[in-house]
């Protein structure tokens, strides 16, 4: 084994930046489409805090999902954050939320269910014209997310 053998082996760690709390409307469900059984919801505003980023969520995005035959539902939002400076961000975070047939069922009639439950990871990644925030533009980051019936928690770790 060489030094790249050890280098791409060796798991990165993560440094927590910044959570979001979003507030989501009722899912629209549009059927079954082309691409699978379609959904969206609407992204109403809220809250961004964290060591790196505060602001809020704007009103006006969406999360546009597919939910696959195994229950799987693949995410794809796309909203934008304020800064508390003032500076607008473009955030367009794709993952996948997975859960046993229990879960999605109870997610379904509303019900809360615990975080730990389900797997709801997402990859996002941001645009914006402010130089001071154009780390955000430079990172990797992975989400960690978890869904009540009004309302969507991501905690964004930056990977290092």
């Amino acid at each position: 084994m060489d030094d790249i053998d050890g280098f791409i082996a060796a798991a990165p760690g993560l440094r927590y930046a910044f959570a979001i709390k979003a507030k989501v409307g009722p899912i629209q469900d549009l059927g079954q489409t082309a691409r699978g059984h379609r959904r969206v919801i609407d992204i109403l505003g809220g809250e961004v805090h964290g060591p790196r980023l505060s602001g809020e969520i704007l009103p006006g995005g969406a999360d546009w999902q597919i939910v696959r035959a195994d229950g799987t539902i693949e995410v794809v939002a796309r909203y934008t954050i304020r800064a508390a400076s003032g500076a607008l961000i473009y955030v367009q975070n794709e993952g996948l939320r997975v859960a046993s047939p229990e879960i999605l069922a109870r997610m379904s009639r509303g019900e809360r269910v615990p975080a730990g439950s389900y797997h709801f990871r997402t990859a996002p990644k941001f645009e914006t014209a402010e130089p001071a925030l154009k780390w955000l533009e430079r990172a990797t980051f992975v989400g960690v997310a978890a869904r009540t019936p009004d309302r969507v928690a991501i905690g964004f770790h930056e990977v290092l």
